[in-house]
């Protein structure tokens, strides 16, 4: 594990938010197993609690080594709150995960809250977690590594949930501008990494199902391939899953930024005049 990456170190310090389940509890676990000192922050005592009983049957240290806090990612002295909980406790954070994310659906003339709380807790909630991590990473000195989950569907914004959409484009954006804000700090130890999930069997995507679906990724299968990417040095974390192949999400996204260079409709992947050219180039004909 230690040569992922040199801030996945025994004894180092990670902290995830939206850790107390799906992708974020797996990779909790990860680093737990790997004797790093973990601390989760996420909403619900009960789930927290839970959480925080795996990682330290995890945990080469045990419950000492274990951390969950709750956490309202929206709020920036929430997250200043963790921060400060997990200095007193655990000293310098070494990585971070800001990986929060709620999905309670939205449409272009829905309700308001929702395109708020989605805003608030999927893109606000990546910035204040940079905001409050960040520096104080850079400032120590170290390797570090900093993990923000984004979403295919903040690159090819198919419709359905556009505030979901635009608060993983924002993601997107903030990550790529992280990454370049550091590369020209001279001697930061940092690195920069956006996961952009496949289709993840997860409490966000169950939607009341209890089995998984066959095309669907576990979070396991997920974080295995973000630490397999790590180690590859990529930015881009592009998950494929079981329906999902690299190739085909390669063409979709190419396809989507297509739309301007061709100046075709935008979304056209699912607009009645082009479903023929797309269902073409996927083929491997012109589009």
């Amino acid at each position: 594990m230690t040569s992922i990456h040199p801030a996945i170190a025994t004894g180092n310090v990670a902290v995830i938010t939206g850790g107390a389940a799906g992708i974020g509890l797996a990779a909790a676990l990860h680093f737990a197993r790997a004797g790093l000192k973990v601390a989760i922050g996420d909403l619900g005592r009960d789930r927290l609690e839970a959480a925080a009983s795996a990682l330290a049957a995890a945990s080469p240290g045990g419950a000492s080594d274990v951390m969950a806090v709750e956490t309202d990612v929206s709020r920036a002295e929430n997250v200043a709150a963790l921060h400060e909980t997990v200095r007193t406790r655990f000293g310098g954070v070494d990585i971070l995960m800001n990986n929060a994310g709620i999905q309670p659906g939205s449409s272009m003339f829905g309700p308001r809250e929702n395109w708020e709380k989605v805003l608030a807790v999927n893109l606000w909630g990546v910035i204040n977690g940079v905001h409050e991590f960040v520096p104080a990473m850079l400032k120590r000195g170290k390797p570090g590594l900093v993990i923000n989950t984004g979403s295919k569907q903040g690159i090819t914004t198919p419709p359905g949930d556009p505030a979901y959409n635009v608060s993983k484009a924002g993601v997107k954006v903030v990550t790529e501008a992280l990454a370049h804000e550091l590369r020209n700090v001279e001697g930061a130890l940092v690195s920069v990494h956006l996961l952009i999930p496949g289709f993840v069997f997860t409490g966000l995507t169950a939607k009341g199902r209890t089995e998984k679906p066959a095309g669907a990724w576990t979070p396991e299968q997920t974080v295995a391939f973000m630490f397999e990417s790590i180690a590859a040095g990529d930015f881009y974390i592009l998950c494929p899953d079981n329906e999902v192949s690299r190739a085909l999400d390669e063409k979709r996204i190419m396809w989507a930024a297509g739309d301007i260079v061709e100046n075709r409709p935008p979304l056209s992947r699912w607009h009645k005049d082009h479903g023929e050219a797309f269902a073409a180039y996927l083929k491997g004909g012109k589009g």
